[in-house]
């Protein structure tokens, strides 16, 4: 549809479109490896540190779970946050936030006594969870404001996959690094990365109305393709009063469609918050692999997720191309890559490390393929409360990153196995499926009741 508008304003211009969008695409990819690199620290670092400091399994599981609970309480005001000030500011201090208290859990160990420890590892984790809050909303906001519709599924598909990519290059880098330098440099080396990562965000960022470097054939394109042009950067006009409020969260908590959404993505993450936190340790425990055996095995199912995310959009962007309506095509990708991450409790039944590695690798290319949420809310959110938007599905979204540890903490210290755990995480790839089978029905973007 948006081929001849496109091709027109091309002409109308005397040029050829530029590509800037692709460039911000790219920024919001590193952004977002680094932001689950720093995330999955602890589950690569963790087994030294329980080891240094006596932390139980359960204890390992609140700490775990840490990030979280600060993450799911800071979504709405994150959103409101980006909302009133715009992407580009809101996220520059996120990222520098969360890397300086990444850096600063290096050296929890001037606490001395483990309670102490315990207490300041949590407390920083906990800030980590504050300061990474506005990621994902600020996410699905700009690519909204970059991308045209039949462009967004892969634009979507593309920055979740970072999580995978994540795990592919610094799983096994992390490792190395415990294994040659000690756990304490993970959180120096990635703590200063973040920092300056920041700063380059602050420079380069910009919406596609005021980026000096996009071209009015470009513009155009995304403008007719569907695109929200005008990213609130808390600049110029721009910076008129967002409509946020809880006169608007009302009304997005009480729609049917959203609903079933934000239990897909729940469960979602899930197997997200596994593969973060547990899955080294399961290869370390159940499986008997050195750490820095598992840092390298766990960056192999992690290239399949990434594999399936970029298929997942492609697919799913194809399908609406070829005149699939938006409900099919984004449905499609999310019910068979969920259906297919259940294969993972096969893992219970076999003993050779290969057929572990191969099931797990299968289980998150489903994972990575259904995994469109973000794709879902850039073409639901309301244009207004695109921040608010965001932020409710990602709260939804990551009470499984409180639920998910604790609960496989304390089914490994009842049953002393990781049986149960992969079933746990299994039953929730199949009640994604069902949620968007049931519960979703047509995928439309809400219009929202104003005050009278």
């Amino acid at each position: 549809m948006t081929a001849t508008p496109s091709t027109s304003a091309t002409a109308a211009t005397g040029a050829r479109r530029t590509n800037v969008r692709y460039w911000i695409l790219a920024l919001i990819f590193i952004v977002t490896t680094i932001n689950y690199a720093d995330r999955a620290t602890l589950s690569i670092t963790g087994p030294a540190m329980r080891e240094e400091f006596g932390f139980s399994a359960v204890q390992m599981g609140y700490i775990f779970s840490a990030f979280s609970w600060a993450y799911v309480m800071a979504q709405i005001p994150g959103g409101w946050l980006l909302d009133r000030f715009g992407a580009r500011r809101i996220y520059a201090v996120s990222i520098f936030a969360w890397s300086f208290f990444t850096l600063l859990q290096g050296w929890i160990g001037i606490f001395g006594t483990a309670g102490a420890t315990l207490a300041a590892l949590f407390g920083l984790r906990f800030a980590v969870g504050l300061a990474e809050s506005p990621a994902f909303p600020a996410n699905a906001k700009v690519v909204a404001s970059w991308f045209p519709t039949d462009e967004r599924g892969t634009a979507s598909a593309i920055f979740n996959a970072a999580q995978y990519f994540a795990a592919v290059v610094f799983t096994p880098l992390m490792a190395w690094i415990v294994h040659s330098w000690g756990w304490h440099h993970v959180y120096l080396w990635m703590g200063i990365m973040g920092m300056l990562l920041a700063l380059v965000w602050l420079k380069v960022m910009r919406s596609p109305a005021t980026h000096p470097a996009v071209n009015p054939a470009e513009l155009a394109h995304i403008e007719q393709g569907g695109g929200l042009i005008h990213m609130n950067e808390g600049e110029g006009k721009a910076k008129e009063a967002s409509p946020t409020g809880w006169f608007y969260a009302k009304q997005l908590l009480s729609n049917r469609m959203l609903a079933g959404v934000y239990l897909g993505q729940y469960c979602v993450n899930v197997l997200t918050y596994f593969f973060l936190t547990w899955f080294p340790v399961y290869l370390v425990q159940a499986r008997g692999m050195s750490i820095l055996k598992a840092g390298f095995v766990a960056s192999l199912p992690a290239i399949c997720g990434f594999l399936g995310g970029v298929l997942g959009g492609v697919i799913s962007d194809a399908l609406l191309r070829r005149g699939h309506s938006l409900t099919l095509a984004r449905k499609v990708p999310i019910v068979a890559g969920m259906a297919l991450s259940m294969s993972m409790i096969a893992c219970n039944y076999v003993d050779a490390e290969w057929l572990v590695v191969g099931i797990m690798a299968l289980a998150f290319f489903g994972k990575g393929i259904g995994a469109l949420g973000w794709a879902v809310v850039a073409d639901t959110a309301p244009k207004e409360v695109i921040g608010m938007a965001g932020s409710i599905f990602n709260t939804f979204g990551n009470i499984a990153g409180i639920v998910t540890p604790i609960v496989i903490g304390y089914i490994l210290s009842t049953t002393g196995s990781f049986n149960g755990a992969l079933v746990f995480v299994g039953v929730n790839a199949l009640v994604c499926v069902l949620s968007y089978l049931v519960i979703v029905k047509d995928i439309r973007r809400v219009e929202l009741k104003h005050p009278q």
